[in-house]
């Protein structure tokens, strides 16, 4: 990995434009007081780099992306991931990782593919602010 890109916290690949993965991300950031989590849109250079570095297609936005060290998870394995590492009631999505995979993604992969349509999308990317800036990878 390249020295700006952490390799010692988890990384969330979400769609920039998507105004429920960018609600996803805002979910996110209160319920991580320590900053572990770190952020990159879909769209951004460190996005598609990370991405091709984890043999990832770099040019389908269908999916939230968690990257820890070598370790990739998409869909609905790093829903499931991002809720047990956020800790507290959030866990109880923990069990969930026992249910097909086949299943799991298709309930992610029905939300995604009407995202745009039910929750709608931004012009450009989400700028973060304060001291969540930081988090975020460009």
């Amino acid at each position: 990995m390249s020295p700006e890109i952490p390799d010692d916290h988890p990384i969330v690949l979400f769609d920039g434009v998507c105004n429920l993965c960018n609600g996803f991300v805002q979910f996110i950031v209160p319920r991580d007081p320590e900053g572990r989590f770190h952020f990159a849109s879909l769209q951004s250079d460190v996005g598609r780099q990370l991405l091709a570095e984890h043999d990832l297609p770099t040019d389908e936005l269908e999916s939230i992306v968690l990257i820890e060290g070598d370790d990739c998870h998409v869909k609905s394995a790093a829903v499931i991931r991002i809720a047990t590492k956020l800790g507290g009631i959030y866990r109880l999505l923990g069990p969930c990782r026992f249910l097909p995979r086949r299943v799991r993604d298709w309930a992610y992969e029905f939300v995604a593919a009407r995202r745009y349509r039910w929750f709608g999308e931004k012009d450009q990317c989400m700028m973060p602010t304060g001291d969540v800036r930081t988090r975020f990878l460009e």
